[in-house]
């Protein structure tokens, strides 16, 4: 079986991890940090919004279930594309709406998945995620791993990343690993 990577950031990666982790296809997805210019980054560095990285996830996925395409479907229906350096309270750099491409391919498919959302008039705005070749990943923390499974009670898991994961089930019911 083969695989391929994505390295996507859309705002917090916890709430990246919490939903690609149920969608079918995904072998393993690990939050961190992708985009800057200091190696092995802590999350207080890459909080300050001073190292350049973006919060992101790294998904080792099947092509031979899910393609790179679905995987942007996926990202752009679960956050909002259109907003520069920010989702919702989450303010800075680090959370900005970026793809880091692995491959040419990648990049042509991102680039004609982002064309059909402006052409199709989704959003009001313009989309400003941006497009940039992978460089380095950098793992997150270990607590940083998983936080929504291991913390589903906490306040921002309640009010941030379960409204998200609701919407995402609900659009993506046939392309979850147990469905409903």
């Amino acid at each position: 079986m083969s695989t391929e990577t994505a390295t996507l950031g859309g705002g917090c990666f916890w709430c990246l991890e919490a939903v690609y982790d149920q969608l079918r296809g995904v072998q393993d997805v690990v939050s961190g940090y992708a985009g800057g210019h200091v190696e092995n980054p802590t999350y207080e560095q890459v909080s300050s919004g001073q190292t350049g990285h973006a919060e992101v996830v790294q998904i080792t996925f099947d092509p031979d279930v899910i393609s790179y395409g679905e995987i942007l479907d996926v990202f752009f229906t679960i956050h909002d594309p259109t907003t520069l350096n920010r989702q919702g309270a989450d303010i800075g750099t680090q959370y900005r709406s970026v793809i880091f491409y692995h491959s040419e391919e990648q990049r042509r498919i991102a680039v004609e998945k982002m064309k059909a959302i402006e052409d199709a008039g989704i959003w009001d705005d313009p989309i400003v995620t941006q497009l940039e070749p992978f460089d380095a990943f950098y793992p997150a923390e270990a607590y940083h791993q998983e936080y929504y499974a291991r913390n589903p009670n906490a306040g921002y898991c309640q009010f941030v990343i379960k409204p998200k994961v609701a919407k995402f089930r609900k659009e993506f019911m046939n392309r979850l690993k147990t469905p409903v």
